[in-house]
Protein backbone atom coordinates (compact mmCIF):
# COMPACT_ATOMS: atom_id res chain seq x y z
CA UNK A 1 0.00 0.00 0.00
CA UNK A 2 1.12 3.60 -0.82
CA UNK A 3 0.83 6.29 1.66
CA UNK A 4 2.48 10.11 2.22
CA UNK A 5 4.95 9.98 4.84
CA UNK A 6 7.38 12.49 6.42
CA UNK A 7 10.67 10.15 7.02
CA UNK A 8 13.59 11.16 8.89
CA UNK A 9 16.89 9.43 9.45
CA UNK A 10 18.91 10.60 12.68
CA UNK A 11 22.39 9.05 13.42
CA UNK A 12 25.49 10.00 15.79
CA UNK A 13 28.03 11.99 14.26
CA UNK A 14 31.63 10.31 14.98
CA UNK A 15 30.47 6.97 16.15
CA UNK A 16 33.24 4.88 13.74
CA UNK A 17 35.80 7.42 15.82
CA UNK A 18 33.70 6.57 19.63
CA UNK A 19 34.02 2.33 18.83
CA UNK A 20 37.26 2.49 17.70
CA UNK A 21 38.29 4.38 20.86
CA UNK A 22 35.59 2.65 23.63
CA UNK A 23 35.19 -0.82 21.70
CA UNK A 24 32.06 -2.73 20.91
CA UNK A 25 30.52 -3.11 23.87
CA UNK A 26 30.82 0.74 24.51
CA UNK A 27 28.97 1.31 21.41
CA UNK A 28 26.57 -1.10 21.37
CA UNK A 29 25.10 0.67 25.24
CA UNK A 30 25.28 4.11 22.98
CA UNK A 31 23.14 2.69 20.40
CA UNK A 32 20.66 1.34 22.78
CA UNK A 33 20.49 4.31 25.02
CA UNK A 34 19.99 6.41 21.50
CA UNK A 35 17.15 4.40 20.47
CA UNK A 36 15.44 4.20 23.75
CA UNK A 37 15.68 8.00 24.09
CA UNK A 38 14.16 8.38 20.36
CA UNK A 39 11.42 5.95 21.04
CA UNK A 40 10.81 7.98 24.35
CA UNK A 41 10.85 11.32 22.61
CA UNK A 42 8.22 10.36 19.79
CA UNK A 43 5.92 8.86 22.15
CA UNK A 44 2.22 11.34 22.03
CA UNK A 45 2.72 12.72 18.59
CA UNK A 46 1.87 11.37 15.14
CA UNK A 47 5.07 9.88 14.41
CA UNK A 48 7.05 6.23 15.31
CA UNK A 49 10.33 5.05 15.14
CA UNK A 50 10.27 2.59 12.57
CA UNK A 51 13.10 0.66 13.22
CA UNK A 52 17.07 1.23 13.72
CA UNK A 53 19.87 1.11 10.50
CA UNK A 54 23.33 0.96 12.59
CA UNK A 55 23.67 4.01 14.51
CA UNK A 56 20.92 5.33 13.00
CA UNK A 57 17.17 5.58 14.08
CA UNK A 58 14.80 5.74 11.09
CA UNK A 59 11.48 7.43 12.10
CA UNK A 60 8.42 8.50 9.99
CA UNK A 61 5.28 10.80 10.02
CA UNK A 62 2.05 11.54 8.38
CA UNK A 63 2.89 15.09 8.25
CA UNK A 64 5.35 17.70 8.29
CA UNK A 65 4.76 19.15 11.70
CA UNK A 66 5.13 15.74 13.33
CA UNK A 67 8.13 14.88 11.77
CA UNK A 68 10.32 17.98 12.49
CA UNK A 69 8.91 18.58 15.97
CA UNK A 70 9.94 14.60 16.62
CA UNK A 71 13.40 14.74 15.25
CA UNK A 72 13.61 18.46 17.09
CA UNK A 73 12.63 16.19 20.46
CA UNK A 74 15.41 13.41 19.81
CA UNK A 75 17.93 16.17 19.31
CA UNK A 76 16.91 18.30 22.57
CA UNK A 77 17.12 14.72 24.45
CA UNK A 78 20.67 13.79 23.08
CA UNK A 79 21.68 17.73 23.84
CA UNK A 80 20.50 17.05 27.83
CA UNK A 81 22.99 13.68 28.25
CA UNK A 82 26.35 14.75 29.84
CA UNK A 83 28.30 12.58 27.55
CA UNK A 84 26.59 11.68 24.06
CA UNK A 85 27.60 12.06 20.30
CA UNK A 86 25.73 14.72 18.19
CA UNK A 87 22.92 13.87 16.59
CA UNK A 88 22.31 14.38 13.26
CA UNK A 89 19.57 13.89 10.34
CA UNK A 90 18.18 13.63 7.13
CA UNK A 91 14.41 14.05 6.19
CA UNK A 92 12.61 13.98 2.70
CA UNK A 93 8.57 13.94 2.50
CA UNK A 94 6.86 12.27 -0.41
CA UNK A 95 5.04 8.31 -1.32
CA UNK A 96 6.31 5.39 0.11
CA UNK A 97 5.24 1.81 0.36
CA UNK A 98 3.55 0.56 3.62
CA UNK A 99 4.69 -3.06 4.35
CA UNK A 100 4.41 -4.57 8.03
CA UNK A 101 5.16 -2.09 9.89
CA UNK A 102 7.98 -0.67 7.74
CA UNK A 103 8.29 1.44 4.74
CA UNK A 104 9.95 1.23 1.10
CA UNK A 105 10.92 3.30 -2.09
CA UNK A 106 13.14 5.95 -3.25
CA UNK A 107 11.31 8.50 -0.35
CA UNK A 108 13.20 6.45 2.08
CA UNK A 109 16.42 6.24 0.15
CA UNK A 110 16.28 9.87 -0.48
CA UNK A 111 16.13 10.81 3.08
CA UNK A 112 18.90 8.43 4.40
CA UNK A 113 21.14 9.98 1.71
CA UNK A 114 20.18 13.48 2.77
CA UNK A 115 21.14 12.46 6.08
CA UNK A 116 24.52 11.26 5.04
CA UNK A 117 25.15 15.06 4.03
CA UNK A 118 24.20 16.38 7.67
CA UNK A 119 27.52 17.49 9.88
CA UNK A 120 27.24 17.02 14.03
CA UNK A 121 24.15 18.70 15.32
CA UNK A 122 22.60 19.69 11.99
CA UNK A 123 19.26 18.66 10.13
CA UNK A 124 19.04 19.00 6.66
CA UNK A 125 16.23 18.62 4.15
CA UNK A 126 14.81 18.39 0.87
CA UNK A 127 12.60 21.33 -0.92
CA UNK A 128 9.43 19.54 0.67
CA UNK A 129 10.53 19.87 4.35
CA UNK A 130 11.95 23.27 3.72
CA UNK A 131 8.90 24.32 2.59
CA UNK A 132 6.99 22.48 5.68
CA UNK A 133 9.29 23.86 8.12
CA UNK A 134 8.88 27.82 6.85
CA UNK A 135 5.65 27.11 7.22
CA UNK A 136 5.96 26.55 10.65
CA UNK A 137 8.14 29.57 11.62
CA UNK A 138 11.04 27.61 11.42
CA UNK A 139 14.03 29.38 9.60
CA UNK A 140 16.03 27.32 6.55
CA UNK A 141 19.30 27.83 4.99
CA UNK A 142 19.53 27.21 1.50
CA UNK A 143 22.76 24.77 0.75
CA UNK A 144 22.59 24.68 -2.75
CA UNK A 145 21.95 21.72 -5.12
CA UNK A 146 23.89 18.59 -4.12
CA UNK A 147 25.17 15.01 -5.95
CA UNK A 148 23.84 12.32 -3.70
CA UNK A 149 24.83 8.28 -3.55
CA UNK A 150 22.57 6.29 -6.41
CA UNK A 151 20.48 9.29 -7.06
CA UNK A 152 20.44 10.50 -10.50
CA UNK A 153 19.17 14.48 -10.43
CA UNK A 154 20.90 16.74 -7.80
CA UNK A 155 18.97 17.41 -4.88
CA UNK A 156 18.42 21.31 -3.65
CA UNK A 157 19.43 21.02 -0.13
CA UNK A 158 18.16 23.24 2.71
CA UNK A 159 19.86 23.43 6.59
CA UNK A 160 16.55 23.60 9.09
CA UNK A 161 17.41 25.33 12.45
CA UNK A 162 15.62 23.32 14.77
CA UNK A 163 17.90 23.64 17.40
CA UNK A 164 19.55 26.44 18.98
CA UNK A 165 23.87 25.84 19.41
CA UNK A 166 24.96 24.60 22.51
CA UNK A 167 27.51 26.44 23.67
CA UNK A 168 28.01 24.77 26.54
CA UNK A 169 29.27 21.52 25.13
CA UNK A 170 32.62 20.76 23.37
CA UNK A 171 33.37 17.40 21.50
CA UNK A 172 35.92 15.06 22.36
CA UNK A 173 38.22 15.50 19.55
CA UNK A 174 39.98 11.52 20.02
CA UNK A 175 36.39 10.12 20.21
CA UNK A 176 33.95 12.84 18.84
CA UNK A 177 31.85 12.30 22.23
CA UNK A 178 29.92 15.54 23.20
CA UNK A 179 31.36 16.70 26.44
CA UNK A 180 29.25 19.31 28.84
CA UNK A 181 32.61 21.06 30.43
CA UNK A 182 31.66 20.16 34.42
CA UNK A 183 31.43 15.98 32.93
CA UNK A 184 34.60 16.14 31.51
CA UNK A 185 37.31 14.11 32.51
CA UNK A 186 39.38 16.60 31.80
CA UNK A 187 41.30 19.62 29.28
CA UNK A 188 44.49 19.83 27.39
CA UNK A 189 45.66 23.02 25.94
CA UNK A 190 47.49 22.70 23.47
CA UNK A 191 48.72 25.29 20.71
CA UNK A 192 46.58 27.97 22.90
CA UNK A 193 43.23 26.40 22.39
CA UNK A 194 41.74 23.96 25.20
CA UNK A 195 40.08 20.54 24.61
CA UNK A 196 37.91 18.98 26.65
CA UNK A 197 38.40 15.03 26.46
CA UNK A 198 35.45 12.65 28.19
CA UNK A 199 37.85 9.90 29.46
CA UNK A 200 41.02 9.03 30.94
CA UNK A 201 41.33 6.62 27.45
CA UNK A 202 41.28 9.82 25.47
CA UNK A 203 43.60 12.18 28.06
CA UNK A 204 46.03 9.55 27.08
CA UNK A 205 45.96 9.27 23.68
CA UNK A 206 45.46 12.82 23.03
CA UNK A 207 48.44 13.83 25.14
CA UNK A 208 50.67 11.43 23.26
CA UNK A 209 50.13 12.87 19.74
CA UNK A 210 47.44 16.09 19.26
CA UNK A 211 47.92 16.73 16.43
CA UNK A 212 46.47 13.63 14.72
CA UNK A 213 43.79 14.44 16.27
CA UNK A 214 42.81 18.44 15.74
CA UNK A 215 41.23 18.53 11.79
CA UNK A 216 38.88 16.30 13.67
CA UNK A 217 38.10 17.59 16.89
CA UNK A 218 36.63 20.74 18.25
CA UNK A 219 37.50 22.79 20.89
CA UNK A 220 36.92 25.60 23.31
CA UNK A 221 39.41 28.91 23.30
CA UNK A 222 40.23 30.38 26.37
Amino acid sequence: MTEERMIAFVDLAGFTALTEVHGDTAAVELIDAFTATARHSVEGLDAGLVKTVGDAVMLAAADPASALEAVRRVFDASYAADTFLEPRAGLHHGPVIARDGDYFGATVNLAARVASQSGSGQTIGTAPVATAAQTLGIDTVALGASRLRNILEPVELWAIELCPTHIDTAIDPVCHMRVSCHAAAGRIRHGGVEHWLCSLDCIRQFAADPDRYLDSGDSRPS
